[in-house]
């Protein structure tokens, strides 16, 4: 067993599946935490179930009702929207503050583990315009992470990894199939139906889509 250990944001998305299989590959013990947090679908927690099985490690859900603020598409009543390759709004499929507090409460498990590192498959190439996925969050957070906690205190660093933050969609698939990922555990859609079929037509799919005709690769995803 390694002596690094690592708490892994696991979505059961193809971004985070990735992260989870460079964890491994740097030789961490992998801690996933996925969080249902009224989102509008729940097969994308059935995904993150299904990845830590079959990757063998451990894995916490964390309640943590989003719906109770509101103010996004995933949280609201609120269409999401199709894909608009000319818009340069945050779309409103962003959730306020959303990667801070699953961070902040990663952050509270790493201490109890006595953890290195925090893994997020925050991406700042292909994304759709969201604040909380540019480098300049991450580094700010690294600092306040090792400001709050009794551990960084008392001098141990903890680390936030990034590693797919400067790489193309396309990059990420071929990382990912190199570590043997299988793609179609994970679901990536804003509006999955029950059974994971994507719409095909949101940001998430056609980022996704584009990933896997440009890596030259099969893509698995089942479309509705």
């Amino acid at each position: 067993m390694s002596n690094k250990k690592a708490v892994i944001l696991l979505s059961g998305g193809l971004d985070s599946v990735t992260v989870l299989a460079i964890a491994k590959a740097q030789g961490f013990e992998c801690h996933a935490m996925s969080f249902d947090y009224g989102q509008r679908h729940s097969s994308e927690l059935q995904a993150s179930i299904n990845i830590a099985k079959a990757s063998g490690v451990e894995h916490k859900i964390i309640p943590l009702n989003l719906r109770l603020i509101g103010g996004s598409a995933l949280t609201d009543n609120i269409d999401v929207p199709d894909f608009d390759a000319n818009s340069d709004e945050i779309p409103v499929t962003y959730v306020p503050a959303r990667n801070t507090v699953f961070l902040s409460v990663a952050l509270g498990w790493a201490e109890v583990l006595d953890a290195d590192a925090i893994f997020i498959g925050v991406n700042a190439v292909d994304y759709s315009g969201y604040p909380d996925c540019r480098p300049e969050f991450i580094q700010a957070f690294e600092v306040l992470a090792n400001l709050a906690t009794k551990t960084g205190v008392e001098g141990k660093k903890l680390s936030i990894e990034t590693p797919l933050i400067d790489l193309t969609k396309a990059q990420i698939i071929q990382k990912g199939l190199e570590l043997g990922v299988d793609y179609s555990q994970t679901i990536s859609c804003y509006q999955a139906d029950d059974h994971g079929k994507a719409c095909g037509v949101c940001d998430s799919c056609v980022l996704r889509k584009q990933g896997f005709e440009h890596a030259g690769v099969s893509d698995p995803t089942i479309y509705a």
